[in-house]
């Protein structure tokens, strides 16, 4: 395996080398569970599930750990506004977002940690900090030094005359460019105990805390939006190596959607949620959608870019399903150089779906010409190549029941007029004719129950049509 992977760090592509021969360990910094999964925030999922998968195909043993934030302000805010719970409503949005990783078939973490519980690791890399003369407590909140720490900005790039971090000067900061790592209790608000007195872990303290708890002082790679360069991973980086941590070796970042040049977020109200979205594409298309384009680029959404980007895949699909139907079972092959080339090249995605559209069209070609064999050994190398990018048509994860409900109504006015025969001629007393009515119904699948209110029908439990439970009254 030659992989190379762009890192934000040293702004160069570099070969990929794992810390321990053979095992790939990676951090991706999940959501915070505020409300629902819109397309921008899945991205990440999508795009580094791709880089997990090619690591798995050459046999890694991948440490996949994708952390989820439940506590911080904006879930104690809007739980606030709605008069919930915090606890219930990040529960209710980390199911949420759990859902929307696997509607687009992101393959789950080896361990998705929720930040509350890994306090007790927080407070112990909060003690290691002002140990080392890092970080300083002060009434009841504890800070992380920026300036005791030289090399502060090198990953965003940003000067010290530059620094906000966004909060409020804080009570007690010796520096507003020093940043929160515990913050005191204020009445209402869940707390927990440490040494400085109660209070809530800040949100850059958390993914520090579980990275070091899963994969240990010094991991392979950490992932996510480029939204988080600043300041979320620059004071990742700073509070754990400030402790003593080798941490990250390499740093990969994805690219925002956007809608109008602008990256796509709650408070410009420009959101699309997964479900919504998921109305207008099937779960595959837009799995396809967002993932087609480099990881590192942006992607400007728009109805008609969805929309095409569906048509695209659908055509791969059909090619995949036209070999089925002339050959029979598809072997999941090999992928070609090309192929293996452009996702060792940064996860180039784009050069790589260009050798899939390849593919397809010999593969057409062959199907054409009648060279059933070829055409099934090509479609088995595009099974490989879509395996990995998440998409193959054939994997059971994309498998649907097909949607019977215009049959099973056209079933139901047919089954309804057989049971007001029956029931006609119960009322006439001809017994013969409402017992072959019955019979006619039991021959063809259908149980009919009488009820207070009139005979129900419902398909027999036998029967393996996806319909099963659909079922009748007859008025």
């Amino acid at each position: 395996m030659t992989l190379r992977l762009f890192d934000t760090d040293t702004r160069t592509v570099r070969d990929f080398a794992p810390l321990v021969p053979g095992r790939a360990s990676v951090y991706l910094c999940g959501a915070t569970v505020q409300g629902e999964p819109h397309i921008g925030h899945v991205r990440s999922g999508v795009a580094f599930d791709v880089l997990r998968r090619w690591l798995l195909a050459h046999d890694y043993d991948v440490w996949f750990i994708r952390n989820v934030t439940d506590i911080e302000d904006k879930i104690l805010t809007k739980a606030s506004q709605a008069d919930r719970p915090w606890w219930e409503w990040a529960s209710t949005y980390e199911r949420a977002f759990d859902r929307a990783y696997c509607l687009l078939g992101v393959l789950p973490p080896s361990a998705e940690p929720r930040a509350t519980g890994h306090i007790t690791q927080m407070v112990d890399l909060m003690a290691r900090l002002i140990e080392r003369g890092h970080a300083y407590a002060s009434e009841g909140n504890v800070y992380f030094d920026v300036l005791s720490y030289p090399d502060y900005g090198k990953l965003s790039g940003h000067r010290l005359d530059d620094v906000h971090q966004g909060e409020s000067l804080g009570h007690g900061k010796r520096d507003a460019r020093d940043f929160t790592l515990w913050k005191a209790a204020k009445p209402g608000e869940p707390s927990w105990p440490s040494p400085w007195g109660p209070g809530r872990p800040g949100w850059h303290l958390e993914c520090s805390a579980m990275a070091e708890f899963y994969l240990g002082p010094e991991f392979d790679i950490h992932c996510g939006g480029m939204d988080l360069v600043f300041p979320h991973h620059e004071n990742e980086i700073a509070q754990s190596k400030a402790a003593g941590d080798g941490f990250a070796r390499y740093w990969l970042h994805n690219g925002w959607v956007t809608m109008g040049g602008e990256k796509m977020s709650k408070s410009l109200g420009n959101v699309l949620s997964v479900p919504n979205v998921l109305k207008q594409v099937r779960a595959v298309e837009l799995r396809f959608y967002l993932g087609s384009a480099h990881y590192r680029s942006m992607l400007e959404y728009s109805d008609k870019a969805l929309h095409d980007a569906a048509q695209s895949y659908q055509r791969i699909e059909a090619f995949v399903h036209r070999v089925v139907e002339r050959a029979g079972e598809i072997p999941v092959g090999k992928w070609t150089d090309a192929f293996a080339a452009a996702i060792d090249d940064d996860l180039a995605v784009p050069k790589a779906l260009a050798e899939v559209h390849s593919v397809v069209h010999e593969g057409n070609k062959a199907l054409e010409a009648g060279s059933i064999d070829t055409a099934r050994d090509l479609a088995g190398q595009l099974r490989a190549m879509l395996g990995i990018l998440g998409v193959d048509p054939l994997d059971p994860h994309w498998f649907t029941p097909e949607d019977n409900s215009s049959a099973l109504d056209a079933l139901d006015v047919l089954v309804r007029a057989e049971l007001e025969r029956r029931q006609q001629a119960r009322a006439d007393k001809d017994w013969a004719s409402a017992d072959a009515a019955r019979d006619r119904l039991q021959a063809a699948g259908i149980e009919v129950t009488d009820t207070p209110n009139g005979p129900e029908w419902s398909l027999a439990a036998t029967t393996s049509s996806p319909g099963a439970m659909q079922s009748g009254k007859a008025n």
